[in-house]
């Protein structure tokens, strides 16, 4: 394995006019050392080198009103087994910028910031180089699955039969993880119709805010000759796809650090990245192995 790089980026949306921050990780070597951001700490080789070679490009979308670095445990996960991995901030829908909750202008910007990091990693002096873009995909957790649909091909509707949002693209996208996702915008027939990659599916057993109603909606709008891998977790909640909070901010009325009597968040993690990384091998053509750069393994 390599070492968890990281850099922060940012990256302007001329629609929106607003700078996006952007958290990247990625293969690197160095030492690691434990780095905070806001109250999030992590183990990163800050500003290091990106390692030699093309890597797959993951970008992982947040939820409702959330932080990138609430993923910062899978996206290190990721980068250390070969890939580099972009988190945005979704402004307008984000922990400090939450003003176009509800409204039909966030479920149109959310797909247009993944379709500008797509863009901007893959032309930008820091990553230009190193990413393929032959091997894209995108990870999203409870509306940030929403988006991930959407780039991937899938159109959005207010309601059943309503007008369409006009969303943003990418057909360079070949496979889609979706985490407890909320997808009540695809229930229109034929609305999943275009999403046409292998899709990787987990929802929580004791999931109060995105149930089974959900995972209903994608699995049965996809076409049928789509690949799913679909889990119910078993005894898993809304959130405990997301990184363990720090002890601080484990208390009671905060549900995004919370989870059922008897789950275990810290022990899940992993389990979730090593399912991740196998899929995404498979995806991008790399076998059933967990590396997600399958000729350079023990390379690190």
């Amino acid at each position: 394995m390599w070492q968890a790089g990281f850099q922060a980026l940012e990256l302007r949306d001329p629609v929106q006019e607003v700078t996006l921050p952007l958290a990247v990780f990625y293969p690197a070597l160095g030492l690691e050392r434990v780095v905070r951001f806001g109250p999030y700490p992590v183990e990163v080789v800050r500003d290091a080198p990106v390692a030699a070679g093309r890597w797959p490009l993951l970008l992982i979308s947040h939820g409702n009103g959330g932080s990138p670095f609430v993923h910062r445990g899978l996206a290190a996960d990721l980068a250390r087994h070969g890939a580099v991995v972009a988190l945005p901030e979704h402004l307008g829908n984000s922990r400090s910028d939450n003003s176009l909750e509800h409204t039909a202008e966030n479920l149109v910007n959310r797909p247009r910031h993944l379709v500008l990091c797509i863009g901007g990693l893959s032309s930008g002096a820091e990553f230009s180089g190193v990413v393929d873009t032959g091997r894209i995909a995108l990870i999203g957790h409870s509306i940030g699955a929403y988006a991930a649909l959407a780039v991937a091909g899938g159109v959005p509707s207010a309601v059943p039969g309503g007008t369409e949002f006009e969303v943003s693209r990418d057909r360079r996208v070949g496979a889609v993880a979706l985490l407890a996702p909320a997808v009540p915008w695809f229930q229109a027939p034929g609305a999943l119709r275009g999403v046409r990659v292998p899709v990787f599916l987990r929802t929580g057993e004791r999931d109060r805010i995105t149930d089974g109603f959900h995972a209903r909606i994608v699995l049965d709008g996809l076409p049928s000759d789509v690949s799913v891998d679909y889990q119910v977790v078993e005894n898993a909640g809304h959130f405990s796809f997301q990184s363990p909070f720090p002890p601080a901010m484990v208390r009671p009325g905060f549900a995004p650090a919370g989870d059922p009597p008897g789950f275990d968040r810290a022990a899940y993690e992993p389990v979730l990245a090593a399912e991740l990384r196998a899929f995404l091998a498979r995806a991008f053509g790399g076998g059933s192995g967990e590396d997600l750069d399958p000729e350079r393994q023990g390379q690190g």
